[in-house]
C-alpha cells in the first residue's frame, strides 16, 4: 500500500452578510482562518476581496438548488492547503474586519479531502448584525447644556450595502433608537430616522448638566439583525 502524497487543495471561502450580500474589498473585507480542528494549527489565513455581487441574484431572484450566488468577480478568498491526509477544520470568518465595535466572528466545521477542491460559492459563512457609526456627538464631547445636542448615525448592512426609504434594504423596517445614560443611572430613549442622506439616522434632544453615554443602536425585526455604537459626552 502506498502512501498518501501532500496535494494542494483549495478551498473557496465566502463572508455573506445575512439579509445582504457578500462582503468584499468596499468595506475592508473579512479575515479567514482555516485551522486544524484537532490542534489548533492555522493551515491558511487570508481576507476576502472581490464586490459584494449581483444585487439581482441575492436579493430579487428565487434560489435554485445547487445554484451558485456567486459570480466571477464577487469576493471570496481560497484558501490553498497542503494535506496528506483527510483533515477536519475550523473555518473562522471576523467580519467586517475595518470596523472593530461591529465585528463578529462566525464559523463552521468541515471535513477536507486531499485533492478535492471545494469550488463555486464554496464555503459560505452568514455573518449577522449592522455597522453601526455614531457619527455625533463626537466622542467625549463637551456641549453646552443650552445647546440642541444633534444624535447622527451611519447604519449599513455588514457588507456596507445601503439602507433607505423604501429600498431593498429599507428604513422603514428598521428600529433605529438612541439610549442616554446618565451617571446616576437614569435613561432616556428616542428614536432616530433616515431622512435625506442613504443610511444616515438623526435626531435632536437636550440635556441638563452631566456625564453622559450615548449608544444608539438598530435592530430588524424581521431577521433579527442588530447593531450598536457607543460614546461619552460631557454636557456643563
Amino acid at each position: 500500500m502506498l502512501p498518501l502524497s501532500a496535494q494542494e487543495t483549495n478551498v473557496m471561502v465566502r463572508a455573506k452578510a445575512k439579509d445582504a450580500k457578500f462582503i468584499g474589498t468596499s468595506i475592508g473585507g473579512a479575515k479567514i482562518l482555516v485551522k486544524n480542528a484537532l490542534t489548533g494549527k492555522i493551515l491558511a489565513n487570508g481576507v476576502t476581496s472581490g464586490s459584494t455581487g449581483n444585487t439581482d441574484k441575492i436579493m430579487k431572484q428565487d434560489w435554485k438548488r445547487s445554484e451558485n450566488l456567486s459570480e466571477d468577480d464577487t469576493a471570496g478568498f481560497n484558501a490553498t492547503l497542503d494535506i496528506d491526509e483527510p483533515t477536519f477544520v475550523t473555518i473562522e470568518v471576523y467580519a467586517p474586519i475595518n470596523k472593530k465595535q461591529a465585528e463578529v466572528m462566525s464559523s463552521t466545521q468541515l471535513w477536507i479531502i486531499p485533492g478535492k477542491d471545494i469550488t463555486g460559492d464554496g464555503v459560505v459563512l452568514e455573518v449577522p448584525g449592522f455597522v453601526v457609526d455614531i457619527l455625533s456627538p463626537q466622542t467625549h464631547e463637551r456641549i453646552d447644556s443650552k445647546e440642541t445636542i444633534e444624535l447622527k448615525a451611519n447604519i449599513v448592512l455588514m457588507c456596507g450595502c445601503p439602507i433607505t426609504k423604501d429600498g431593498i434594504w429599507d428604513a422603514n423596517q428598521y428600529e433605529v433608537k438612541a439610549i442616554v445614560k446618565d451617571s446616576e443611572g437614569g435613561i432616556k430613549e428616542i428614536a432616530l430616522e433616515q431622512k435625506d442622506k442613504p443610511s444616515t439616522f438623526q435626531t435632536e434632544l437636550n440635556l441638563e448638566k452631566g456625564l453622559y453615554e450615548v449608544m444608539i443602536y438598530a435592530y430588524d425585526p424581521v431577521t433579527g439583525n442588530t447593531g450598536l455604537d457607543k460614546t461619552n459626552i460631557i454636557v456643563n
